[in-house]
């Protein structure tokens, strides 16, 4: 028999089982009792049956106590239809509107909670994606009580690297899910201005100022949420993380030993003209980045402190498989009965192969640009990417032209090669080049124009010691072995 069909039968017996077995339990002190008194305990029993937000039991529930009611409080084990005066018929009348209206509460109750539930799932990631920096897993799990406003991602970003992300907004109700939904969409906006982990932090600390203004003054208008950004590249093997008063990410390393990441807690979004912290940690190939939220860790009946223990014990044992960690993660740290939703998300780290990287330190010089083309052609026929030759060259002469006439040293170029060809031009001047469109009589302003052409996507991203303007063009189809290792 098909559980949810044995569910519901069951319910249904126990919905006329309850009140019967109560009234049976009051009849040895019924001499004692009033008629209020057992209609009040009755009530008790038709409430909290009502709670479980099934609209069905409830009221049946509310029918067997009336039913019960007058059998047994009015004319004992005579009739069910006899009964003994007015002020009986009353008392059960009003026990059963009584039920009546309890159930209905807890069919609107459901339903907001329904659509609660529904707008946050919609606002979810369906899929996480498969990128080249990190091979991810989720898990969500809503509280018992109202939803909340959990939610996490993982963000593809230009050079083959992957964010990853988790948040909270404090509170529940439909009013959460929809401030979650506007957090995650101003997250995916700002990641596609390519900031540092810190400065997306503080952008979206300001729009969380701006919602709360918005809301205006009353209590329950006030939006309170907390962040967790990472930035993984798989060149590099570096992570850089900050923090927005969240819980710390957990690591687990390739040996199996695992860690809490003593990271920068920095204020709650919302707050307001704190500072963020990033912090940039290498790590190694096949290393576990385990983000959450609250839930999993805080119970009434548990510290902190002691979830977290709790935490790196399972996934000291977890294995390589993010599937695997999340499910071993979920039996063993998730609470019985949590009280606020659950947000898991563990991403296990890959590196970019230094046979698919080159990289050419490039004098302060026009007439280092020829030189510098003919050798990466040469690399592009390496790759068996002759195709892409002619786009590839113009391109690099654009950008490498403009970084050494407009930039400052030093000049270096990068070029990445997988499904993608990714070329970087990195100086140390923090100007960033405009698209422009140049008319007909304009003798310049044409060479980013010409990259925007001929490139899928291209862009700028600022760092500490200048900035790298970036392109990158779809690479040919071509029998290459494959980049990255299947995941174990």
């Amino acid at each position: 028999m098909p559980r949810d069909l044995v569910k519901g039968l069951t319910a249904l017996l126990a919905a006329v089982a309850v009140p019967l077995a109560v009234c049976l339990l009051l009849l040895p002190v019924r001499g004692s009792l009033s008629d209020t008194n057992v209609v009040l305990i009755l009530m008790l029993v038709v409430a909290a049956v009502a709670s479980f937000r099934n609209r069905c039991v409830a009221v049946l529930t509310a029918l067997s106590a009336a039913a019960s009611f007058v059998f047994f409080f009015t004319t004992p084990y005579a009739s069910f239809t006899y009964i003994d005066n007015t002020a009986e018929s009353i008392t059960a009348g009003l026990l059963l509107v009584v039920g009546l209206v309890v159930s209905q509460l807890a069919r609107r109750y459901s339903r907001e909670r329904t659509v609660a539930a529904t707008l946050q799932r919609s606002l979810l990631p369906h899929e996480l994606p498969d990128t080249s920096a990190v091979r991810a897993a989720c898990r969500y799990v809503p509280a018992e009580a109202e939803v909340g406003g959990d939610w996490f991602d993982v963000i593809p970003l230009p050079g083959f690297r992957t964010a990853l992300v988790v948040g909270d907004v404090v509170g529940h109700g439909l009013s959460s899910a929809v401030t979650m939904g506007r957090l995650r969409t101003a997250v995916r906006n700002f990641s596609t201005l390519d900031m540092p982990p810190d400065e997306l932090l503080a952008r979206l600390d300001e729009v969380v100022i701006q919602m709360d203004a918005e809301a205006g003054a009353d209590e329950d208008g006030i939006v309170a949420a907390t962040c967790l950004y990472a930035i993984y590249d798989p060149v590099s093997r570096g992570c850089t993380m900050a923090r927005a008063g969240h819980f710390p990410p957990a690591i687990v390393y390739p040996d199996g030993r695992a860690e809490i990441l003593d990271l920068p807690a920095g204020p709650p979004l919302g707050v307001g003209g704190l500072r963020f912290e990033a912090v940039e940690r290498q790590l190694p190939e096949d290393t576990q980045l385990v983000l959450y939220t609250d839930g999993l860790i805080q119970d009434r009946h548990r510290e902190v402190g002691a979830g977290l223990k709790l935490l790196c014990d399972a996934l000291s044992g977890a294995g390589l498989a993010p599937e695997e960690t999340c499910e071993t993660v979920l039996e063993t740290v998730l609470p019985a009965r949590p009280v606020d939703d659950v947000a898991l998300l563990v991403a296990r780290t890959r590196a970019f192969p230094r046979e698919r990287i080159a990289e050419w330190d490039i004098p302060a010089s026009p007439a280092a640009v020829p030189t510098l083309r003919a050798e990466v052609s040469a690399k592009l026929a390496d790759w068996h990417l002759g195709e892409a030759a002619f786009t590839t060259e113009l391109m690099l002469s654009e950008l490498v032209t403009n970084a050494i006439r407009y930039g400052a040293p030093p000049v270096h170029l990068r070029l990445l090669r997988e499904t993608n060809l990714v070329m970087e031009v990195s100086d140390g001047s923090s100007t960033s080049p405009h698209l422009r469109y140049a008319a007909a009589m304009d003798e310049g302003g044409r060479g980013i124009f010409l990259v925007a052409q001929f490139a899928e996507r291209w862009g700028t991203r600022f760092t500490p010691t200048g900035k790298t303007v970036w392109a990158e063009q779809a690479a040919p189809s071509v029998p290459v072995a494959p980049v990255l290792a299947p995941a174990v």
